[in-house]
């Protein structure tokens, strides 16, 4: 497989623009709707069979945090470039946290490296 399914959960409702990168790399996005999404990482994740998780938040992580905590998944929290969400992803992780960003790059970079990870 070499589509990842990556899930968005932006506090503020946003991960549109994350998940536009997401598409344009060759993966798949679905941003959580709603504010607080961020909370709803790990269920949805589940819901959706997904092979990564974003959140997103003021503090950095909240819910990276809950999802690991519910899941098991490894996680990182309080990453702040799309490098750093990358090395995440080469690491071993499966839910990554950081604080409030939506940028195609950021999408572009977490897919491209979620198959170099996954070849």
């Amino acid at each position: 497989m070499n589509k990842p399914m990556v899930v968005i959960g932006h506090r503020m409702g946003k991960g549109q623009r994350i998940a536009k990168g997401i598409e344009e790399a060759g993966g798949t996005a679905y941003v959580i709707p709603g504010m607080l999404a961020d909370m709803k990482l790990g269920d949805v994740m589940q819901e959706k069979e997904a092979d990564l998780g974003l959140s997103f938040c003021g503090s950095g992580g909240a819910g990276a945090i809950s999802a690991a905590n519910k899941y098991g998944y490894k996680y990182k929290q309080y990453q702040k470039t799309p490098a750093a969400f990358a090395q995440c992803i080469k690491d071993g992780c499966k839910v990554i946290g950081g604080p409030f960003m939506d940028s195609e790059e950021l999408g572009r970079a977490v897919v491209k490296a979620w198959k170099e990870a996954n070849e």
